[in-house]
């Protein structure tokens, strides 16, 4: 299951030294003009999860495999994209090929490094990306709404659906807020508003780049995104792009202690991934043995055969139950041969809906 986070915002905010540092690399530029990044740049990405090295410790687990969320690095935004202005039409197609947004925003002050305005307002620079997403919304939607009420008049049962849903998608955009906050009728609904891939549809994480000094507590600026997200029901995190380039720099063994020097408990990195992965409603279960100890990815509510189709997809074919330990229980009883003497090992069918941190063994036939 492959989903991928677009990092976007105005030109300068610090895109592309983050997109370096999560995946520690130099693949992006990160230069002092607008435009730096033309192509967007991929990189996947390890998911932090303590819970994967404590499995793989007590399985004795001679490989160790994380589950991954891809970051694409997006060209900066200008206003006016909507109608082409700077690298817009590009800027708008790639956006609509990613499951989430990770939206950069400038929290800090620096004489040397410019602003496309002149002037440090993450609220604004914010309103300029949305405006300019709703805008391409809009347009989008005003021809395929009053279609799809045409033909839903004559009859046609998928446009009365394409009608309704898409219609109140429609409404809020004109009042100037985003289709995420469509609430759709049933799940014929649901299905038709994803497929529409409107790009104000796609759920959003704000990142606060900060100074270093502000890492650990964030500012004023930063509070006003945090004050917008809650507002939005979104989500927020504070992150030193400048510090992050520093850590990946390090040796992994010096990198707590930098930390620890800065009063920060883990990177911002590691917060930017994990607010991304539960932003998208995912879910970890784990396999662990002796040869392997893997995290695997699924979405919330997922049932166990749908689970097991993420390792293959002859699994879900031939489900005939899965073997079931939750994690408490996995470490409690230091492994599935105590889990097994404890009866906390559980035989689950296919109507049981896959927990988080979950370590499952599947047994099917094809």
């Amino acid at each position: 299951m492959g989903f991928r986070c677009g990092i976007v915002g105005l030109p300068n905010v610090g895109k592309s030294t983050l997109f370096n540092a999560l995946t520690e690399t130099q693949a992006a530029q990160a230069a002092n003009y607008p435009f730096c990044t033309i192509e967007p740049n991929v990189g996947q990405v390890a998911v932090p999860d303590e819970r994967l090295d404590n499995i793989a410790t007590i399985a004795s687990s001679a490989k160790v495999v994380a589950t991954q969320l891809a970051f694409v690095d997006i060209a900066g935004l200008v206003k006016g994209a909507a109608q082409g202005e700077g690298l817009g039409n590009q800027f708008l197609g790639n956006i609509r090929e990613v499951d989430a947004i990770v939206h950069v925003l400038r929290c800090f002050e620096d004489d040397d490094i410019q602003h496309v305005s002149n002037h440090v307002d993450p609220i604004a620079d914010a309103e300029v990306v949305e405006t300019e997403l709703m805008l391409a919304d809009l347009e989008s939607l005003e021809k395929r709404v009053s279609n799809a009420e045409k033909r839903a008049t004559a009859g046609d049962k998928e446009a009365k659906i394409l009608a309704s849903v898409l219609g109140q998608a429609l409404e809020l955009l004109k009042h100037g807020k985003p289709a995420r906050l469509v609430e759709p009728n049933d799940e014929e609904e649901a299905r038709v508003f994803a497929q529409a891939q409107l790009l104000t549809a796609k759920p959003v994480l704000y990142v606060c780049n900060v100074a270093e000094d502000e890492a650990a507590g964030g500012n004023e600026l930063s509070q006003k995104v945090f004050a917008k997200a809650e507002a939005e029901g979104a989500q927020a995190v504070v992150v030193s792009a400048a510090i992050e380039a520093e850590l990946v720099a390090m040796p992994q063994e010096d990198r707590t202690e930098y930390l620890a020097e800065l009063g920060l408990e883990e990177s911002g990195l590691a917060r930017v991934i994990r607010a991304g992965y539960t932003l998208l409603g995912l879910k970890t279960f784990f396999t662990a043995g002796p040869k392997e100890a893997r995290a695997w990815t699924f979405p919330d509510g997922a049932k166990a055969p749908q689970a097991a189709s993420e390792i293959h997809t002859d699994f879900e074919k031939g489900f005939i139950r899965a073997e079931t330990i939750a994690y408490d229980d996995y470490i409690a009883l230091k492994g599935e041969s105590g889990a097994k003497e404890a009866g906390k090992m559980r035989q689950e069918g296919k109507e049981y809906v896959v927990q988080d941190g979950d370590i499952m063994l599947f047994k099917f036939n094809v």
